[in-house]
Order: structure tokens, then sequence, then C-alpha cells
């Protein structure tokens, strides 16, 4: 007898990088004949009224063993059987960079209701466990840490570096991808930097005004991205705040030198393989891409590093931590749910 699980995927955007970590946990996890796996995509963005009861109808017409909520539409757990129910909630950020009334409706919608209404919580990092405890209220043995897998897709294809005038991929356009201060400190350097990501005005502004040579890209396909990933020279993540961090091990399984922040869960995910910066400096941002782009040596070690560490992340060892957790719930009935 095999287990009906479903995943609740958000309503898809420009960037599919949820979406992109469970296809892949779904192609692994269902090659055993335990799992029937069914991939749900709710019929509305975003948490206007009208949505989250258009995304209610559609929820409640589902049926499974096991409802996996991947990320995002966490409220959607209020409408889904408790004892059936995990949740991943991949960071917090929402709760970083909202105040007053729409931090505390956020807080009860994305978290707390949401937490106490499922059987297990799963998140990428520690950082973004805490975060969940310190947020909801819940035991911190509700929450499992299992990190996002690295796409197996994404191969090292050599390519020599252009330090003249070398590519810089730099990932994402919210507000804590850093793109401001990143544009400062490539100012007046030569390279061209790669941005995906659909651009705020503002930044496109900013990269006009400041003589950056620069390419948007948007709305790409995954072979697509994974071609950004062995056309560049140099991965720049200086985030600001991230719940993971997956363009570090993305950019080290490519064999691309990548520079990240020194905050966690960047550094942690990271390891010993990249160049890490002062995300909030940017003469520390500049200093760390001129020392990339100079130093042979350097350079060539973190690509080296990079390449051992992210075979921490590989996709059979993940895919095998949600097996067992989907295993938990059927076993137990449902009788791991704990109180938030």
């Amino acid at each position: 007898m095999s287990i009906r699980l479903k995943y609740i995927y958000r309503k898809t955007a420009d960037f599919f990088s949820i979406e992109n970590i469970f296809d892949q946990l779904a192609g692994q996890i269902g090659i055993s004949p335990t799992y029937e796996i069914e991939k749900a995509y709710l019929p509305c963005r975003g948490l206007s009224i009208r949505s989250i009861l258009q995304n209610r109808k559609f929820i409640k017409g589902l049926d499974a063993d096991v409802f996996h909520i991947t990320g995002d539409v966490h409220y959607t757990a209020l409408f889904l059987p408790r004892r059936k129910t995990i949740l991943t909630v991949h960071d917090c950020v929402f709760m970083y960079r909202n105040k007053g009334i729409k931090r505390w409706m956020l807080q009860q919608w994305l978290l707390r209701w949401p937490v106490s209404r499922c059987s297990i919580v799963t998140t990428i990092s520690e950082r973004t466990k805490k975060d969940i405890a310190e947020f909801t209220g819940c035991p911190e043995d509700k929450i499992v840490v299992i990190p996002n897998p690295v796409n197996e897709k994404i191969g090292f294809i050599p390519k020599s570096f252009n330090s003249r005038k070398p590519v810089l991929l730099f990932i994402g356009t919210t507000p804590n991808k850093n793109l401001g201060r990143t544009i400062a400190a490539i100012r007046g350097v030569s390279c061209t930097l790669v941005i995906i990501g659909r651009l705020p005005e503002e930044d496109l502004q900013l990269l006009v005004t400041s003589a950056i040579d620069f390419v948007n890209l948007f709305n790409l396909s995954e072979a697509e991205i994974i071609k950004a990933y062995n056309d560049a020279d140099i991965v720049l993540f200086p985030s600001t705040f991230e719940g993971f961090g997956l363009p570090v091990i993305e950019g080290q399984r490519a064999g691309r030198v990548v520079i990240t922040s020194n905050i966690s869960p960047m550094k942690e995910v990271a390891g010993d393989a990249a160049c890490l910066v002062d995300p909030l400096n940017t003469e520390s941002i500049r200093n760390g891409i001129m020392k990339v782009i100079t130093d042979n040596e350097y350079r060539e070690h973190l690509i080296e590093r990079g390449l051992m560490n992210a075979t921490r992340f590989g996709l059979k060892e993940i895919s095998r931590q949600y097996s067992a957790l989907y295993t938990q719930l059927i076993d137990s009935k449902g009788c791991v749910e704990l109180q938030a």
C-alpha cells in the first residue's frame, strides 16, 4: 500500500526556487513504490481575503495521506487536517521587513496559526528554527532542520576565469539581496553584472547612473538558470538575510568562486569554501570582489573547496530525511502532533 503524498505549491510567480527544490525531492522520493506523489498548485497569489477564500475552497477539495506545504503559503495549514500536515518554513524575513499591525497580521497568518495547525514544521537552517520558535512560542522539538538539496542538474563545466572583465552572477532582487550596496561596491570595477530577477525601477536607474555594465534576466527556465551559473566567473551573494542561501551551494557545485555574507546561515552553508564579506559594508564587498579577481591561488582554492562542500547537500540524503518524516507521520497515525 502506497502513501499518498500531496505537495502544496503556491501559485507560481517569476521565480521558482521552492518549486524547483520540491520537484527534485518528488523525483527522488517518487522512485520508491512506497509513495504516490501529487502536486497541487494554489489558484491565487497573495494574502487578500479573496485569495485566501479561493485557496481555502481549493484546499478543501484535496485528499491525501500526508499533506506537505512546501513554503510561502503557510496559512493553508489552517484548512488541512492537523494530523496529516507538514509545513516547511524557509525563512522569516517578512518579520524583519515589516512593523506595526502589518507585522502582527503576518505573524499570525504566516507563523503562529499555521505552526499550531500542523504536526511537524521543517525548516532549512538553525537560524530559521530559532526564529520560528521565538515568533510562535512553538517548542523547538516540533521543528526539524532539513537543508535544501543542491540541484544535481548543475554540474562543473570548466571555464577560464576572465580577470579582465569577469561576469558576476547576482541572484534575486528583493531588498535583502543587497543590490544597492553591490552596485556601490562595483562602481568603477571592470565587470559585467548579470542579475536574475525583475529589477525595481529605482535599482534600474541606479545601475544606469552608476555606469554599471549589466544584464537583467527573469522568467528563466531551469536550463537557463543553470547556463547562467556556467557562464559566470563569480557568484555574488552578499545577502543581508536568508533562510538558507541556496545560490551559495549551487555556485559551488557549478565550480564557480562564491562571494557571500559572513553571517548566518550563509557562512555555515558555505563552509570554508567562499569569500566571506560584511554585507552591510560596501568596502568589504568591494575588497572581496577584488581579492577574488586578482588572487589566482585564493580563487582556485575556494573553487576546489566549494566542489567538496556542495556534496554535503546531496539530493539522496535530503530526500531520505523527508521520507523519514512522512513515515513517522503515517506510522504514528498522526500522533506526532505537539502543542504549539
